[in-house]
Protein backbone atom coordinates (compact mmCIF):
# COMPACT_ATOMS: atom_id res chain seq x y z
CA UNK A 1 0.00 0.00 0.00
CA UNK A 2 2.44 2.06 1.03
CA UNK A 3 5.10 0.85 -1.22
CA UNK A 4 6.27 1.69 -4.68
CA UNK A 5 7.79 -0.01 -7.19
CA UNK A 6 11.43 -0.20 -7.60
CA UNK A 7 12.34 0.86 -11.18
CA UNK A 8 16.11 0.09 -11.84
CA UNK A 9 18.14 2.82 -13.53
CA UNK A 10 20.20 2.04 -16.66
CA UNK A 11 23.90 2.39 -15.54
CA UNK A 12 24.79 4.67 -18.64
CA UNK A 13 28.47 4.51 -19.32
CA UNK A 14 30.68 6.67 -17.49
CA UNK A 15 32.02 9.60 -20.49
CA UNK A 16 35.29 11.38 -20.12
CA UNK A 17 33.30 14.59 -19.71
CA UNK A 18 31.93 12.82 -16.20
CA UNK A 19 34.67 12.04 -14.96
CA UNK A 20 36.48 15.20 -15.34
CA UNK A 21 33.47 16.90 -13.72
CA UNK A 22 34.32 14.98 -10.67
CA UNK A 23 37.58 16.47 -10.46
CA UNK A 24 37.24 20.23 -10.92
CA UNK A 25 36.15 20.85 -7.37
CA UNK A 26 39.30 19.16 -6.59
CA UNK A 27 41.32 21.12 -8.18
CA UNK A 28 39.30 24.36 -7.31
CA UNK A 29 40.09 23.42 -4.04
CA UNK A 30 43.85 23.06 -4.14
CA UNK A 31 44.27 25.97 -6.30
CA UNK A 32 42.44 28.16 -3.72
CA UNK A 33 44.90 26.59 -1.10
CA UNK A 34 47.90 27.34 -3.30
CA UNK A 35 46.82 30.89 -3.70
CA UNK A 36 45.84 31.58 -0.43
CA UNK A 37 48.09 29.38 2.11
CA UNK A 38 50.90 28.20 0.14
CA UNK A 39 52.09 31.22 -2.08
CA UNK A 40 52.59 33.63 0.96
CA UNK A 41 53.90 31.55 3.46
CA UNK A 42 56.38 30.89 0.47
CA UNK A 43 56.89 34.72 -0.09
CA UNK A 44 57.51 35.00 3.56
CA UNK A 45 60.52 32.20 3.64
CA UNK A 46 61.80 33.86 0.99
CA UNK A 47 62.20 37.18 2.59
CA UNK A 48 62.94 35.93 5.46
CA UNK A 49 65.86 34.49 4.26
CA UNK A 50 67.12 37.77 2.41
CA UNK A 51 66.83 39.63 5.24
CA UNK A 52 69.19 36.76 7.00
CA UNK A 53 72.15 37.16 4.32
CA UNK A 54 71.59 40.89 4.42
CA UNK A 55 72.83 41.08 8.04
CA UNK A 56 75.75 42.83 8.45
CA UNK A 57 77.67 44.55 11.42
CA UNK A 58 76.10 47.26 13.06
CA UNK A 59 72.81 46.46 12.55
CA UNK A 60 70.35 46.19 15.15
CA UNK A 61 68.65 42.99 15.49
CA UNK A 62 65.23 41.20 17.19
CA UNK A 63 65.60 37.61 18.24
CA UNK A 64 62.79 35.15 18.34
CA UNK A 65 63.29 35.12 21.82
CA UNK A 66 62.46 39.20 22.10
CA UNK A 67 66.41 39.86 22.48
CA UNK A 68 67.38 43.73 21.12
CA UNK A 69 71.06 44.33 20.12
CA UNK A 70 73.79 45.58 17.90
CA UNK A 71 75.12 42.92 15.51
CA UNK A 72 79.44 42.82 16.68
CA UNK A 73 80.49 39.66 14.27
CA UNK A 74 78.72 37.69 11.40
CA UNK A 75 79.94 34.71 10.94
CA UNK A 76 78.32 32.07 8.39
CA UNK A 77 75.07 30.60 10.71
CA UNK A 78 75.49 32.40 13.35
CA UNK A 79 75.85 36.19 15.07
CA UNK A 80 77.51 37.75 17.81
CA UNK A 81 74.80 40.67 19.54
CA UNK A 82 76.07 43.11 21.83
CA UNK A 83 72.93 43.79 24.24
CA UNK A 84 74.74 45.67 26.92
CA UNK A 85 78.04 47.53 26.81
CA UNK A 86 80.12 44.24 28.04
CA UNK A 87 77.23 41.63 27.41
CA UNK A 88 77.70 39.86 23.89
CA UNK A 89 75.41 36.59 22.96
CA UNK A 90 76.32 34.32 20.15
CA UNK A 91 72.77 33.27 18.44
CA UNK A 92 71.82 31.58 15.60
CA UNK A 93 71.26 33.38 12.17
CA UNK A 94 67.90 32.03 11.67
CA UNK A 95 66.48 32.69 15.11
CA UNK A 96 66.49 36.78 13.81
CA UNK A 97 62.83 37.71 13.19
CA UNK A 98 63.69 41.39 12.54
CA UNK A 99 66.29 43.69 11.42
CA UNK A 100 65.63 46.95 12.89
CA UNK A 101 66.52 49.76 10.38
CA UNK A 102 69.27 52.00 11.55
CA UNK A 103 67.94 55.64 12.72
CA UNK A 104 70.44 58.68 12.69
CA UNK A 105 69.76 60.18 16.03
CA UNK A 106 69.33 64.36 15.01
CA UNK A 107 72.12 66.54 15.70
CA UNK A 108 71.34 68.68 18.65
CA UNK A 109 71.39 71.97 16.71
CA UNK A 110 69.06 70.77 13.80
CA UNK A 111 66.00 71.30 16.51
CA UNK A 112 62.95 73.02 14.80
CA UNK A 113 61.09 75.91 16.70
Amino acid sequence: MFSSPAFAQTAAASTGAAAFMQFVPLVAIFAIFYFLMIRPQQKRAKDHRAMLDAVKKGDEVVTGGGIVGKVTRVQDSELEIEVAPTVKLRVVKGTLMEVRAKTMPAAANDAKN
